[in-house]
């Protein structure tokens, strides 16, 4: 008999929480047997190893739905690498996208700290509820700070 693990028992081999080969089961990118005793779910090795690759393709920045396409590629007996480039490619892209948004967002953040190093503190008037925020235009400093603080 082969040997079969628990959800617990496996999301421990693998340093992953239960609930996440949980959420993959329910998924249905493994589906494992139940023990006929327990009825607990009992993994196997295909369902291990499927999950390597699940998880080794979350590494890569492939989502589930994409897994799901791979895997039921390769399950029809297709290969499914060219299939993988072109999600690659995509994801690229995205991440690209991603990287070059957050860069703006952190110069905005370097640029809004470097302005707020000289504001002074104020206290809400009701007018406003932090002057550093409402203030701050990143393309130019347009915020008049007279009547801004209740002093």
């Amino acid at each position: 008999m082969s040997t079969s693990l628990t959800v617990s028992q496996l999301a421990k081999q693998l340093e992953i929480s239960a609930d996440t080969v949980r959420h993959y089961v329910r998924s249905g990118l493994i589906s494992p047997e139940r023990d006929p005793e327990n009825g607990y779910k009992r993994f196997k090795g295909e369902d291990i190893k499927r999950l390597h690759f699940i998880l080794q393709a979350k590494s890569l920045g492939f989502s589930l739905a994409d897994i799901q396409t791979i895997m039921d590629q390769a399950s029809h007996g297709e290969s499914p690498c060219p299939q993988v480039r072109v999600i690659m490619e995509a994801r690229l892209k995205e991440t690209a996208a991603k990287i070059a948004a957050m860069q703006a967002t952190y110069k905005q953040m370097q640029d809004a700290m470097q302005r707020w190093q000289t504001q002074p503190d104020c206290t809400p008037t009701g007018e406003h509820i932090c002057h550093l925020i409402e203030g701050f235009s990143h393309q130019a400093d347009n915020f008049k700070q007279e009547g801004c603080c209740h002093e």
